[in-house]
């Protein structure tokens, strides 16, 4: 058995997420179909993270084992011929069959895409339209309630309650940029519960758009661990899964 690392780059329009589906419509299912097209042989694939349906990746990590030989190089060049355009891989190394995507890793990175003014149509299915007037010191301000280690039982999915909710976030930054008219949420943790990122924009944005709901209304929200509350999980679209560290 060989075993490699993929680093791969997705749009997730069209697609529904990365986890294998009946309907073979998730990336797996794809790279899974291209390689037999390909090899005439089955590949075992995991991925680090079960990206949602619509989001993207930039750099999502897979394992891939096979059990015939070939180089990092040979393999990568020969699967992207048969991938469709909005799937590539980026980079391939041969390692050791120990190596497993969930195990050690150190931080992921997800950024999130939005534009206040309509967006340019070579752009705008990779961010989310906000078109409320918007307060940016404020949304600064919302954002970094979540910086830290808290209870994120008010910010993930029903299916997410039932699991251990505490998680980190060591970082998130809000940028500007002005090529695309655009601004990007970046958010950096170990570990997400399932649309965690999204419910905490889609919140973030809202708070930061409501003269009303305060910085202290927003406290509150996540202190009530109760996820049964009328701030909105932003769309899948302006999702993407940057990169992910591992420890060495």
């Amino acid at each position: 058995m060989n075993t490699y690392k993929l680093i791969v780059a997705y749009d997730g329009t069209d697609y529904s997420g990365w986890q294998i589906q009946p309907t073979g419509t998730a990336i797996a299912n794809i790279l899974h179909k291209t390689f037999y097209t390909v090899f005439q042989k089955k590949v075992s694939i995991l991925g680090a993270s079960r990206t949602d349906a619509g989001v993207h990746a930039l750099g999502q990590v897979v394992r891939a084992q096979i059990d015939f030989s070939i180089s990092a190089d040979a393999l990568q060049h020969a699967w992207n011929c048969k991938l469709p355009s909005s799937i590539v891989i980026r980079s391939c190394e041969l390692v050791e069959n120990s190596f497993h995507p969930h195990i050690a890793v150190e931080q992921k990175t997800y950024w999130y895409n939005f534009f206040i003014d309509k967006p340019l149509p070579f752009v705008a299915r990779y961010g989310m339209f906000f078109f409320k007037p918007l307060n940016i010191d404020k949304l600064q301000q919302a954002l970094n309630v979540f910086v830290g280690t808290h209870d994120f039982r008010s910010f993930c999915t029903e299916e997410d309650q039932q699991k251990d909710t505490i998680r980190t976030i060591d970082a998130i930054n809000l940028r500007y940029i002005r090529r695309l008219n655009m601004y990007q949420i970046e958010v950096k943790g170990e570990r997400f519960l399932r649309y965690m990122v999204r419910r905490i924009v889609g919140a973030a944005l809202e708070t930061a758009s409501r003269k009303k709901y305060s910085i202290f209304d927003l406290k509150a929200t996540l202190q009530a661990k109760n996820p049964e509350h009328s701030l909105p999980t932003a769309p899948a679209k302006g999702l993407l899964l940057r990169k992910i560290k591992y420890n060495k």
